[in-house]
């Protein structure tokens, strides 16, 4: 792969035809990404990664815990967490729906 053109709503309607919470749009050796999406209440069951991760959060609100580490994060907001680093968001306000980098790709 070279190129990817793609916009987050049509990844939206993917991942909901999908039934999932997560999407994965690229997937390449060096990274993957993905759009996850957890509605206003839900609980978020994620377990750490082996893979260096970075999140762009699209729209929503919520709290997000990473260590020992524990922010409010809504539109606009970064999050970088390191492999293996236990995380989570929690008492979601609002759907929210974060883009999900990983590097390299997850396994």
């Amino acid at each position: 792969m070279n190129t990817l053109f793609a916009d987050v709503t049509g990844i939206d309607t993917q991942r909901g035809r999908d039934g999932k919470a997560y999407r994965e749009f690229l997937r390449v050796p060096s990274m993957s990404a993905g759009l996850y999406v957890l509605a206003a209440g839900a609980g978020d069951t994620q377990h750490p990664h082996h893979e260096d991760e970075m999140y762009y959060v699209v729209r929503g609100r919520a709290r997000f815990h990473a260590g020992d580490e524990d922010h409010e994060v809504s539109a606009g907001s970064v999050l970088f967490v390191a492999a293996k680093v236990e995380h989570h968001f929690y008492d979601i306000q609002e759907e929210l729906a974060a883009l999900v980098f990983f590097a390299p790709a997850e396994s």
